[in-house]
């Protein structure tokens, strides 16, 4: 086997993985694997990541609160996960943040139904817009695009204060971010981290990150409010040589990257006057979420196995 294709094959074992529903009940109600997710997962309770987020945003790191969970099965549940971001929203505006939310739509029912997701998530943002806030819409694998789109586009047409989320590895993310910023509709712009078909997504990471730039260099140049998600240092050079080259200050726009994922970069994008926004993960529907950033990046694995070796 080739060193090349190893990655791909464990990106891919683990993403198998973050599927198998028995490992992920087990994983998720062991005592004996908490300590390990801690690095990544701000706590199991909405209270646990909230003291999270007083101590990033003391030291200048915006936040961004993730309710993790995903593909309810029930209405009622639907309802669960959206009255517990509208607790967080108050929560996060008692406490004094400055912190925004940001959601998946099949927490919200997409799956059941489309009628009923648009409710949840608009009433949501009502909330949000009511307190000051802001509403981030994540970005699921390639069967929810349209669908995705179409009520980002919506909320963020009658209530003002919501921003989609484009994958850089999917193909059709440049017709995407086009319409997009005719629309005014703020970005958020990731890699990508779910399986898809060779014919709907790049698989290479040249390719990924090749797109990666050219999308990232229309939003700083046309784009509302962009956010630029990564922790890849070349990608973040780029964008600041590109930003600097436009006359782009560090405060138009603004990095995010993941809790946990890359401290030193954290430390540095603070010191240098950049935006930076962290998305801060909690609750306890943790494992698909977890899986997959063991799978974006190796070193996220390494890291996990060192902490096995110590324990």
């Amino acid at each position: 086997m080739s060193p090349r294709g190893t990655p791909m094959i464990l990106r891919s074992s683990l993403l198998f993985l973050s599927r198998r529903k028995a490992l992920r009940r087990w994983m998720e109600t062991s005592a004996l694997v908490r300590p390990l997710t801690a690095r990544f997962i701000a706590g199991q309770t909405l209270e646990e990541a909230l003291e999270v987020c007083l101590r990033l945003e003391r030291d200048g790191v915006g936040i961004m609160l993730d309710r993790l969970g995903e593909n309810v099965t029930s209405l009622d549940e639907a309802e669960t996960s959206r009255d517990g971001y509208l607790h967080a929203l108050r929560r996060l505006t008692d406490l004094g943040l400055a912190g925004c939310v940001s959601i998946k739509l099949t927490q919200f029912g997409m799956d059941l139904s489309e009628e009923a997701c648009w409710k949840n998530a608009r009433r949501l943002a009502e909330e949000a817009r009511s307190l000051g806030k802001t509403v981030e819409i994540d970005m699921e694998s390639s069967d929810y695009v349209d669908r995705t789109l179409r009520l980002a586009v919506g909320l963020h047409e009658s209530c003002g204060n919501v921003r989609a989320v484009i994958q850089a590895y999917l193909r059709r993310s440049g017709e995407d971010i086009e319409r997009l910023c005719e629309k005014r509709v703020p970005v958020r712009l990731c890699k990508g981290a779910y399986r898809e078909p060779v014919s709907v997504a790049f698989r290479r990471k040249s390719e990924v990150d090749r797109n990666y730039v050219r999308l990232m260099q229309i939003l700083l140049e046309r784009g509302a409010c962009p956010a630029l998600a990564t922790h890849d240092e070349r990608i973040i050079g780029e964008a600041q040589r590109l930003a600097a080259a436009a006359g782009i200050g560090p405060q138009a726009f603004e990095f995010q990257m993941l809790y946990g994922i890359r401290r030193d970069l954290e430390r540095r994008f603070v010191e240098q006057g950049y935006r930076l926004r962290l998305y801060v993960p909690y609750g306890q529907a943790w494992y698909p979420y977890f899986m997959r950033r063991l799978a974006e990046r190796p070193a996220n694995l390494l890291f996990l196995a060192r902490n096995l070796v110590r324990g």
